[in-house]
């Protein structure tokens, strides 16, 4: 099993690269064109999936409520529709 690891990560990287590659829009992927980086990983697997992820991967957008700093909870004594429906 410890000799199938390996082969399992860089397989498992590959398909990710790949299934990535093909579903990021035409224009987002970065530094190559989509071919470029879909030859790269298939045949250089390690080293392509690698670069792939350090420098082609599309710039992800943190959805709105990942960009807003979280409030701390209040309790209901703070609420005051709370209080107004006592």
């Amino acid at each position: 099993m410890v000799r199938i690891l390996p082969t399992l990560l860089v397989l498992a990287l590959t398909v990710w690269c790949l299934v990535s590659i093909v579903q990021a829009p035409q224009g987002s992927v970065r530094n190559l064109p989509k071919w470029a980086w879909i030859l790269l990983v298939l045949f250089f697997p390690l080293a392509g999936g690698i670069a792939y992820v350090l420098a082609g991967r599309p710039v992800g957008q943190l959805p709105p409520a990942a960009r807003r700093p979280r409030q701390a909870p209040r309790g209901p004594d703070d609420d005051e529709d709370f209080l107004r429906g006592l």
